[in-house]
């Protein structure tokens, strides 16, 4: 009896790691590789400079990494269908500005300018959703279209001065420089997160159990609970040792969590997806294939303008939108290198806050190492098209076997 209960462990461990070959063997690698590649990442530049994981640096790279990240979220939208939006840096920039106009030069309240601002991102959404859904246009060409006359715009709007301050204490300021400095609301953030992530995963593995459906056995549910937690917590830890839980940090895991369950647990997640996976074949299940793709260009345009309240909130100003280019090629970049597929139909929300780590944690390290920026863009570049290269061979394994 001792014998077979030693080996028991010892089996469950090969058939685990046999069901991971058999997945990975099939394409579906999931976020693995990019995890393990933040992981060398970290460990590389730990390395070189030993202030890469002080709370400080870790912090800031927390809070550097909402800004763009709220946009690469909602181009994770646009990418499910397929398609692709190259307006999303203009749009954050007319956002900041609008709101900057009506609080500053205007004197309305920050919350109505903040709400007009952001409505007037989902407005942008929908006219280009209008003229995709409507027209036929490619939505390459009509947010291409975009980005240039928004950035005109823009400019337009910010007058002779071309930049225009913000107040330090605002509502729009604070949300990236106030933090909960009790030690109770990162650990209070880390302990819902793990309870929600276990609870979520037993509701799964009840329901398929009753259809009869493959599930996760309890243990394996136990296990990444566990690894949930102990990154959570440890993130929690770290960032008590500087100046608390930052308040735009908080704002960013909700909103990813929210938009994570419209996604993946509400029939319009599932539009969204079966759109992703072939039009004839979404229409023809009764998806109304005009609705959705004007509802996911509205969702990038909402969501780019929260990112560019964030990116003026860091600065405390808005400013001409020289770098609009930079930051939707970093928000396209950080969708694909955390997985979601540029083909449509596969990807989370979460997979922009894993590639937009990426992105910052090479930013951040290569400041560090005081390396000038074209380095960075070169090595971005190369992460960039590996994860390009990952997503293609990937589909191609599925389709040999009959699974795309």
């Amino acid at each position: 009896m001792t014998g077979r209960a030693s080996t028991a462990p010892g089996r469950r461990v090969k058939r685990a790691l046999g069901r991971a070959w058999e997945r990975l063997s099939q394409g579906e690698s999931g976020s693995l590789p990019v995890v393990l590649g933040l992981v060398v990442l970290w460990a590389v530049f730990q390395g070189l400079n030993g202030n890469f994981f002080s709370p400080r640096n870790l912090s800031n790279l927390s809070v550097d990494i909402v800004g763009t990240g709220l946009i690469a979220v909602g181009i994770v939208f646009v990418l499910l269908i397929g398609e692709i939006d190259l307006s999303v840096g203009s749009v954050s920039g007319l956002a900041a500005a609008v709101f900057a106009v009506l609080n500053v030069n205007e004197g309305l309240p920050e919350w109505l300018a903040l709400v007009i601002a952001v409505l007037a991102g989902a407005l942008i959404g929908a006219l280009h959703g209008f003229f995709f859904a409507r027209f036929g246009v490619p939505a390459f060409v009509i947010t291409l279209a975009g980005l240039l006359a928004w950035n005109g715009l823009t400019l337009y709007l910010l007058g002779q001065s071309g930049t225009i301050n913000l107040d330090d204490e605002g509502l729009v300021a604070k949300l990236t420089s106030y933090y909960f400095q009790d030690i109770a609301a990162a650990y209070g953030l880390a302990a819902l997160g793990a309870a929600a992530f276990f609870l979520t995963a037993c509701r799964d593995r009840w329901r398929r159990k009753a259809a009869a459906m493959p599930y996760r056995p309890l243990r394996e549910i136990a296990v990444r609970t566990g690894l949930i937690a102990a990154v959570a917590f440890a993130a929690a830890y770290v960032l008590n040792q500087f100046q608390g839980l930052p308040l735009a940090l908080l704002i960013f895991v909700v909103l990813v969590a929210a938009l994570d369950v419209l996604l993946r647990r509400t029939p319009y997640g599932r539009r969204v997806y079966a759109l992703g996976g072939g039009v004839e074949a979404a229409r023809r299940a009764g998806v109304r294939v005009a609705w959705v793709r004007v509802s996911v260009l509205m969702v990038s345009g909402t969501m780019a303008a929260l990112g560019g309240l964030f990116l003026a909130s860091r600065i405390t100003s808005v400013g001409q939108p020289s770098t609009s280019g930079i930051l939707v090629l970093n928000a396209i970049a950080a969708a694909i290198i955390g997985g979601t597929s540029l083909f449509g139909g596969h990807g989370r929300t979460w997979c922009a806050v894993l590639g937009m780590l990426v992105i910052q944690s090479i930013s951040s390290g290569m400041a560090l190492l005081s390396i000038q920026s074209a380095l960075q863009f070169m090595i971005t570049g190369g992460v960039l098209l590996a994860a390009v290269v990952l997503d293609s061979v990937s589909r191609r394994s599925q389709k040999s076997r009959g699974r795309a």
